[in-house]
This record gives structure tokens, C-alpha cells and sequence, in this order.
């Protein structure tokens, strides 16, 4: 018999199919970003795991494109004066914030203000120290209208320094990004919740699921929103890079926040093009807490500690991505630059042990009486990796007994900014600017960065003297003088120095490496799957 079908039962899917609503789903990124960001507040943001997500939010008057090149921002173009001191800034005429409201120069003056009012807390206030009155304004001397910043017409910004410096590139950071300050009054901290926060970057705040992912949407009323290929970034907080690269190999994410340490030619032959390892503008010491015993009033004890580590090893075993053993404070790679290196630099290994017991006995310990303290990081696997062999180096070594303590990031990042409890800890620098003065300008002050409470007079003459410097020459040359002083010192141990190190999928285009790892997701497109 032949079998025969109703013309319902053969085109049945498809009619039904054709009455329905067509929904196609948003493109999404889905990138790994690290620790749960500390905050979504702008001005308050001190790590790469909020400023990420923030770059994506927000605009500054500069930006920064694909490459990390200076491009206009909120401003289609600026000039400076022949001293160095006065830029002027002129805003792009279509400017919105994302609630549709417009935004011109006064709120962008007001919004500075903001971020440099004692209450804010700004931890990168210290790095506009040429700003003219930032510093007063900051430490609640001046009021935040003395701040050199002001609006002379609706879009005109307007910046007075008391020393040149490259304003533009400072303006690429999150405290310079204006915050839509009615916000601010009506819900005070909880402005960063997702149905609150007003921005004016090319996303806006969807979701935000705590200890989980961030949700942001492209903003339509971005100035340059036609060319925002994503509509939909999820940042997933990922603290484990093991479970991360897990994740990336099964397709759950596009985009990894770090590669964890494996050896590099199995990583390689998994991954081929989808690993990419390139320098990075950062450097990873080891703090140490200069205003409590043991290590206060105790620099042969320092010393001892940074002698017996072999870098060599750690950069080899350990770290194993192309990160390079440091000497210095300042990393390689900033133009007109000479890192400073510390004086015990150009000993062998052995004689670096050799140095650091004989010292460590100075120091008055011994196997009788050994140094007990304890080395603080994040949760982070390659930053337990680290903590366990520089533990094991120190205990093979000198004898020391090492407590190792394991935070959660805004604990520790709270714990080591208030120097109470802390005495060894995770420490280093990623760039905000191409520039040696943004890796030491934190020791020379009291500021929410100075980790370590080092504090000396010669250190901060040095960071002046290159201040008012003549030449680039000049000040290149006083920074040098001044990070030697701070490594001869034994403030804290460096141990090396960064490359920037994802996995990134395939789909995934416009992704371009720069010095200072950042990847805005309006630079990124997507390959429309099959």
C-alpha cells in the first residue's frame, strides 16, 4: 500500500515554523576576566578585573583602539600649550549617556571633582600628582572646585598642570571616566547595580551575578554604536585558570584572562594560534610590610629574603609562558628607559644563597630560631604555584617556616592596602601608561598604593627632581636614580617580569596584542557560526 500524508502532516513544522516570531539570538563574547571585580565605581577601581569590564562601560575623553594607540575619545581633538601645562580638550558634539540624557563639559568637570573628594578614596588619584591641585583637593586641604579642571563652554574641557606630563594616556583610565553623578546621589554605592548604572561607553550594565559573570548590552546611543559589531559581553569571574582553560577547550568561553603554568610546547601543540603570548608592561614583586615587625627596621632580614630565591627556576618551572627573571622594578620596553637593576643582580645563584644565609644570620636567626612569617596572595592557581616554590626556596635556603594565606581578592586587596595584618605579600605592576614614573610614583607617598609603607625622603627628592626636569633626558635619569634607591633598599623583591598570555577562540576577530594587554570588546567582532 502507499502510503500518503495530509498536507498538515508534511508541512506542518513549517507553517508552524512561519507563525511564530523570528528571534535570532544576540552574538555574545564570552570572556574570562579573573577575580570578581572589586567595584563597577569608576574612581574607585584599582585592578584589571574591574577595569576591564569598566573600558567596556565607559569613555574617557581619550581612548585607546585596538592596537593601544591614542584616539579620540569624548573629545574629537585636543592641543596643549607650549609650556606642557595647559590642554585643551574639544567634546564631539553627539555625546549621551546611556540613559539618553545629554552629556556635556560641566558634568565631565563635576565628575572629576568627584573622583578627587577625600570621601571618593580615588586609589589613582596619587597618579595625577602634575593636575594642579590634585593633590591638596585629594588630602581634604583645598576644595574640589580648586581642581585644575574646568569647563569654559559646554564642550570644552579644560586641564592645567603644574608640571608637563602626558595628560592624554592618563585620561585612558577609569578614573578619568565621567560618572553620571545623579546617580550617585539618589543610590550612593549601589549607583553600580545593574538598572542604575549610567554610563557612556559602548555597553551598558545588564546583570550582574555576584562570584559568577557580568552581563553588558551594546548602547545604542554610543557615539560610534554602528560600529559595536557584539551586542551581548558576559565576563565570567574565573579565579581558577585550570577550571578556565577547561572551560575555553570545551567552548564555553572565546576569551581567557590568563593561560595557567604548563609546560609551553604541550600548550602549543593544543592550542597552535589560539595561544597568544606577547610582552607586557608589568612587573611581579613580592610586598613586604615595612611598618611592622619582622620586617620593619630589618633590611638585612629583606635582603636575605630576595637573595635566596632563584628567579631562574621560577621563570623556568614554575611561571614557564615567556616571563623573564626581574631585577628591577620597571620592566623593559618603555622608551628612553634603562631599568634600574638591585646591586646584587650580576651574583651567580650560589652566591646569592650564600649571601642571603650569611645575612640571615646577621639578622639574628637561625635553625634554632627560625624567621616565621607569613606570604599572603589571592586566590589564583599560578599565584599558589608561586607562593608554594618561593616558600620551599626560603625553607631550603634559610630555614624560614612560611605561612602561606590564601584571600579572596577583595579581602586581600583590602588586607594589604591597610597594612595591619599583612607581612609578605602578592605584589607588582601592570602599566596604566608607558612611562617608569607610573610603576614608582606609588612609594613616594602615603596613598591607598604604597603597600609596603616605604617611606623615604631621598626616594621622593629623586621623584621631584625628575618632576621639574628640564629633558626627558633629565627625568629619565632621576627615575633611574630614584628606583635604584628604592631596590637598594630591598622595599620588595621582584621576581619577574609580565607577558600578557590568553587563549582566544577562533570566532573571535579585531583581537590585536599591545603593551598594555587591553582589548575593549567594541574593537572585537564575532564569525557568524555556520
Amino acid at each position: 500500500m502507499r502510503r500518503t500524508t495530509s498536507v498538515l502532516q508534511r508541512y506542518g513544522s513549517a507553517l508552524l515554523l512561519a507563525l511564530m516570531p523570528l528571534t535570532v539570538p544576540a552574538q555574545t563574547l564570552e570572556r574570562g576576566n579573573g577575580p570578581e571585580p572589586s567595584t563597577l565605581d569608576a574612581h574607585r577601581c584599582q585592578e584589571v578585573a574591574c577595569g576591564n569590564v569598566l573600558r567596556d562601560l565607559y569613555e574617557g575623553l581619550v581612548t585607546e583602539d585596538a592596537h593601544g594607540r591614542l584616539v579620540p575619545g569624548m573629545a574629537q581633538r585636543w592641543t596643549v600649550s607650549a609650556d606642557g601645562r595647559t590642554w585643551t580638550f574639544a567634546l564631539r558634539p553627539d555625546l549621551r549617556w546611556s540613559n539618553g540624557e545629554i552629556l556635556d563639559a560641566p558634568q565631565i568637570v563635576a565628575s572629576f571633582r568627584r573622583a578627587f573628594e577625600p570621601a571618593t578614596a580615588a586609589p589613582f588619584g596619587e597618579l595625577f600628582d602634575a593636575l594642579e591641585n590634585a593633590q591638596a583637593v585629594q588630602a581634604g586641604r583645598l576644595p574640589p572646585s580648586a581642581l585644575g579642571v574646568s569647563a569654559p563652554d559646554a564642550r570644552t574641557v579644560v586641564f592645567r598642570l603644574q608640571r608637563s606630563a602626558s595628560l592624554p594616556a592618563l585620561l585612558t583610565l577609569p578614573i578619568a571616566f565621567p560618572v553620571y553623578l545623579p546617580a550617585v546621589e539618589r543610590h550612593g554605592a549601589q549607583h553600580t547595580r545593574p538598572g542604575r548604572l549610567v554610563s557612556n561607553g559602548a555597553y551598558t550594565l545588564a546583570a550582574w551575578t555576584p562570584q559568577a559573570n557580568l552581563l553588558v548590552q551594546r548602547n545604542p546611543r554610543f557615539h560610534d554604536a554602528a560600529r559595536v559589531a557584539i551586542a551581548q559581553v558576559r565576563y565570567h569571574v574565573t579565579e581558577d585558570a585550570a577550571a578556565e582553560l577547561q572551560r575555553f577547550a570545551a567552548g564555553d568561553l572565546d576569551i581567557t584572562e590568563v593561560v595557567p603554568p604548563q609546560p609551553l610546547a604541550a600548550l602549543r601543540a593544543r592550542f597552535g594560534e589560539r595561544l597568544r603570548l606577547s610582552p607586557y608592561l608589568g612587573a611581579f614583586w613580592l610586598g613586604m610590610n615595612l611598618t611592622r615587625p619582622p620586617l620593619r627596621d630589618a633590611p638585612q632580614l629583606r635582603q636575605a629574603l630576595a637573595l635566596a630565591i632563584d628567579r631562574d627556576k621560577l621563570t623556568r618551572h614554575v611561571t614557564g609562558l615567556g616571563e623573564t627573571p626581574a631585577y628591577g622594578i620597571v620592566p623593559p620596553g618603555i622608551a628612553g628607559y634603562t631599568p634600574a637593576s638591585a646591586p646584587w643582580a650580576g651574583l651567580s645563584q650560589a652566591q646569592r644563597e650564600a649571601q642571603a644565609r650569611a645575612l640571615y644570620r646577621a639578622a639574628g636567626y637561625s635553625d634554632a630560631q627560625p624567621l616565621v612569617i607569613e606570604l599572603r596572595y589571592n586566590t589564583s592557581t599560578p599565584h599558589r604555584r608561586l607562593a608554594l616554590a618561593v616558600a620551599a626556596m626560603w625553607r631550603q635556603t634559610l630555614g624560614v617556616q612560611v605561612r602561606l594565606r590564601n584571600e579572596e581578592w577583595k579581602v586581600f586587596v583590602q588586607n594589604r592596602r591597610q597594612r595591619a595584618i599583612t607581612q609578605v605579600f602578592r605584589g607588582g605592576w601592570i602599566g596604566d601608561v608607558p612611562d617608569a614614573r607610573n610603576f614608582l610614583a606609588a612609594f613616594g607617598s602615603d596613598g591607598p598604593l604604597n603597600w609596603s609603607g616605604y617611606d623615604d625622603a631621598g626616594f621622593r627628592e629623586r621623584l621631584a627632581r625628575a618632576d621639574a626636569a628640564k629633558s626627558e633626558a633629565a627625568r629619565n635619569a632621576w627615575l633611574h636614580a630614584a628606583e635604584t634607591r628604592l631596590l637598594n633598599a630591598d622595599a620588595v623583591i621582584p621576581l619577574y617580569y609580565y607577558t600578557s598570555k590568553h587563549l582566544v577562540g577562533e570566532r573571535v576577530r579585531g583581537y590585536e596584542s599591545n603593551a598594555l594587554d587591553r582589548h575593549a570588546s567594541r574593537w572585537l567582532s564575532l564569525e557568524a557560526t555556520p
